[in-house]
């Protein structure tokens, strides 16, 4: 049997917890989908704008690391500030 691959722990724990059964079905299905699909549309809504001034050397650099993540470079750098903002995957170690 292959061995299973996991994105992050988080992943692994979810998964873990299904096969445990820990899952328990929402009493109104409806309610819980429509309830996700608003929580969706909030967390991907782009309502802001902003202006921000970066080195020419530095744009450049995130442009072409978008270019490997085959990302639009204001897409980089809005996940990037988003993780950054939500304390999630930035470590202020640098990335190998």
């Amino acid at each position: 049997m292959k061995k299973r691959e996991f994105y992050d722990d988080a992943e692994k724990q979810l998964v873990e917890a299904y096969e445990r059964d820990e899952f328990k079905p929402a009493k109104s299905q409806k309610a819980a989908k429509r309830a996700a699909i608003d929580a969706a549309r909030r967390y991907m809504r782009k309502d802001a704008r902003i202006n921000i001034r970066l080195s020419a050397a530095d744009l450049e650099m995130i442009k072409r690391r978008a270019v490997e993540e085959g990302l639009p470079y204001q897409t980089l750098i809005a996940s990037i500030l988003h993780k950054y903002a939500s304390g999630s995957g930035l470590t202020g170690k640098k990335a190998s």
